[in-house]
């Protein structure tokens, strides 16, 4: 068989796809046994630790991704940098001073405003969810601290964020709108530690940035009670966050050269930032350490049809500005497929494709060499995630390897996103199924092109 593909190829100029270097299943069952994301995880934990946009850790993060990608034998390394507006946590306090004083946890959302350095006084106007307060009157909040609740809850594929998310994003706005002074929400999680989850929000143009927080999940269940009690909450409130300019953020790339550029790009991504109350372990250093981990089995496997392009993009956390400095910058290069690793480190269970007519069978080849690992096929049409999310909304194909998410968001942008969280063993779970992936993906010799 062999010999009869090597006469075809000959015969018709065709560039020989590498099947019987690179077999999907010998490479994913090796990937059981891989140490390298944990290293790459480890590393980037202990010897930069938190990462947080446009600071200079996030800086000495890319110098060390450019060490560590081409110590592992990747080709064309390098950093390529943008610039962005830059937002730097400061003290970040709350008092409840009556009817039962008492110190509450919290951290500022990005691109909160901040308060005086006095601190803020105000009394307390409660919301049990994102509708209420914006079905507020406006003006009806003018000089007071609006509080806004939820019950997100468990779920494997993580869908409530979407919808819980919204009072982090857009709570803020809506609350300066309505003449508030501060907000506090729930914190957008799931566990019951008495850690407060960071995260971004937004002020529109014309929308004045007001003091904004996120409690605790106890600490919001403890103001709940209060509120309860039926009189009046006053609270001294102190954030000191400051918007420091422009700085230099970041995109590292690195590739698998492949045997076939006109096979189009497969793109393989994570991102470097974190946010700075832990140590950016699962969000997002894990999928670094994965998508590297298994670009680098498939560079020792012998040279792929397609270069597969390792995207450790900046800036995601406080508005995904690597991802859209990727797209600008490599918009106009033929991408095959794109697909991001930025959901913890727990084992996928699920697999969804956006593939185009043409690559249909590639899709069946993958979710047979991922079935042996537990993962089944899915129905939902893949996103990329955020970082590559321009590509594929372009017309990319995309694969998305779904994590389980259960205890996610118990950990997701708070001081216990730290390297203990993660299990070594789903982690080599997720290198190997990336691995079989990408060995189908980046071999493949049918067409992957535009999906629209």
């Amino acid at each position: 068989m062999r010999v009869k593909t090597l006469a075809l190829a000959a015969a018709l100029s065709l560039p020989l796809p590498a099947l019987a270097q690179i077999d999907p299943a010998a490479l994913r069952d090796a990937a059981l046994k891989d140490e390298i994301a944990w290293d790459i995880t480890e590393g980037l934990t202990t010897e930069i630790g938190p990462r947080l946009a446009g600071t200079e850790a996030e800086a000495r993060a890319r110098v060390w991704a450019v060490k560590r990608l081409t110590t592992l034998g990747f080709s064309n390394v390098r950093s390529e940098p943008f610039q962005m507006k830059t937002w730097v946590r400061g003290e970040e306090t709350l008092e409840v001073l009556a009817p039962f004083p008492q110190p509450l946890r919290l951290t500022a959302l990005g691109n909160s405003g901040a308060t005086p350095a006095a601190g803020l006084r105000g009394e307390i106007v409660y919301f049990p969810d994102l509708a209420a307060l914006q079905a507020a009157p406006d003006g009806s909040l003018k000089g007071k601290i609006a509080f806004v609740s939820h019950a997100m809850t468990r779920t494997q594929d993580g869908s409530q964020y979407g919808a819980y998310g919204a009072v982090r994003r857009s709570g803020p706005a809506a609350a300066a709108r309505k003449g508030a002074a501060a907000i506090l929400i729930r914190s957008v999680g799931t566990d019951y530690h008495r850690n407060p989850h960071a995260g971004g929000t937004g002020f529109p143009e014309g929308v004045a940035p007001i003091p904004a927080a996120a409690l605790s999940i106890p600490d919001a269940e403890q103001l709940e009670r209060i509120l309860k009690r039926g009189q009046p909450v006053s609270v001294k409130l102190t954030l000191t966050p400051k918007q420091i300019g422009m700085t230099e953020s970041g995109n590292v790339i690195a590739e698998v050269p492949g045997s076939d550029p006109a096979a189009g790009l497969v793109v393989v991504a994570c991102h470097l930032d974190s946010w700075d109350l832990g140590t950016g372990a699962f969000d997002d250093g894990a999928g670094c350490g994965i998508v590297a981990a298994a670009a680098k089995r498939i560079l020792d496997a012998g040279k792929p049809r397609r270069t597969i392009r390792i995207l450790w993009a900046g800036a995601e956390e406080v508005g995904v500005f690597g991802g859209k400095a990727y797209f600008d910058a490599h918009k106009g290069e033929r991408h095959a497929l794109a697909s991001e690793s930025d959901f913890g480190a727990d084992r996928i269970w699920r697999v969804d494709f956006k593939l185009p007519d043409s690559a249909k069978a590639v899709g069946v080849r993958v979710a047979a060499a991922l079935a042996p690992l537990g993962i089944s096929r899915g129905s939902d049409a893949a996103s990329g995630g955020a970082d590559v999310s321009a590509l594929v909304a372009s017309g990319v194909a995309g694969i998305d390897l779904q994590q389980d998410g259960t205890r996610y968001f118990d950990l997701h942008h708070t001081p216990d996103d730290t390297l203990d969280k993660i299990d070594p063993d789903q982690l080599r779970q997720n290198v190997a199924a990336w691995t079989a992936m990408l060995a189908v993906v980046a071999d493949a010799p049918e067409e992957i092109g535009a999906t629209r």
